[in-house]
């Protein structure tokens, strides 16, 4: 048997100590005056001292049993830290929520999706990171993240995931470019052979854009620039440097003011899939299902019910 003592006899100490009677002592832990002292008994036992001077006029502390009472109100001090700190790193941990998204999903979809679920849990502490979508995978592989989004088309290893929202990429122009008075549509071969302003390797969007052209048995031109960002995209392309393919999500304050232009394509799959990934070895939980199931739901929404992919 451990000589170890267990915190509720020491505590049954205390306050005897405290009370200077067991009766009193075991109704203040909710036993009786017989099963406190049976747990003195054994705690004497295990110490090797007598703590507990009885008689018929009651029980009261031994000079030992003083000592050691004195000991034991440090000791359930410590415990009822060691409690207290574990509760307050539940809440803390309970309360935190660690994300990675791409450019897209992060500048387009979560700030909204994220304040609903804030609307829900306002005591919710939200940390985001914004990387491309390889950087988000690598991220969820490791678990150093609870959930990420991300745009690529990619074959995902080693991890889960959950579809949450579609997009599509829009080839646009400057109003200057030849393309934005084109009455023709650009063929796949044709917009295989152009080279394209570009986001960096490693880009959800940049993925799905050569995906589709390798899928229609095509290879992509060499970019005419590779850019960090998609603003930097967006602005190359408006001051008439090139073409490029972007989210339709990014492009709508540009489309409709008129800085870029729409260029129709033909012959080239060009829908993309957003998707939240995590560890293979994790289920989401609490506020990190709560967030899922808020994208899936804001996805099926914006879509409507009758909503078809467009080509």
């Amino acid at each position: 048997m451990s000589t170890l003592p267990d915190v509720e006899s020491l505590r049954l100490l205390v306050l005897v100590g405290e009370h200077g009677s067991l009766t009193t002592a075991a109704e203040r832990t909710g036993t009786t005056q017989p099963a406190a002292s049976k747990r003195i008994s054994a705690l004497e036992r295990r110490l090797g001292l007598r703590l507990l001077d009885r008689s018929h006029t009651g029980s009261a502390l031994t000079a030992d049993g003083r000592l050691v009472c004195s000991w034991a109100d440090r000791v359930i001090e410590d415990v009822n830290r060691l409690v207290e700190g574990a509760r307050a790193l539940r809440r803390e941990r309970s309360a935190q929520l660690s994300l990675a998204a791409s450019l897209t999903v992060a500048e387009h979809l979560l700030p909204t999706w994220i304040g609903d679920l804030r609307r829900q849990l306002p005591d919710l502490h939200v940390g985001l990171q914004v990387l491309n979508s390889t950087r988000v995978c690598e991220l969820a592989r490791h678990g150093e993240i609870d959930l990420g989004f991300i745009e690529s088309p990619r074959r995902l290893r080693e991890l889960r995931s959950q579809t949450v929202a579609r997009d599509r990429l829009v080839l646009v122009v400057a109003p200057g470019h030849p393309w934005a008075r084109r009455r023709t549509p650009i063929g796949a071969a044709e917009l295989a052979a152009t080279p394209l302003i570009t986001r960096e390797i490693g880009s959800g969007t940049r993925d799905t854009a050569e995906q589709a052209l390798l899928t229609a048995g095509l290879t992509p031109a060499e970019p005419l620039l590779e850019l960090g960002s998609t603003a930097a995209v967006r602005s190359s392309v408006a001051t008439g440097t090139g073409p490029a393919l972007l989210s339709e999500l990014v492009l709508a304050p540009e489309l409709a003011a008129g800085s870029l232009r729409e260029v129709a394509t033909t012959g080239v799959e060009l829908q993309r899939t957003l998707r939240a990934v995590w560890h293979p070895e994790a289920t989401p939980s609490g506020a990190s299902a709560d967030l899922l199931a808020l994208a899936a739901r804001a996805g099926r929404a914006r879509r409507g019910p009758s909503a078809r992919p467009r080509s």
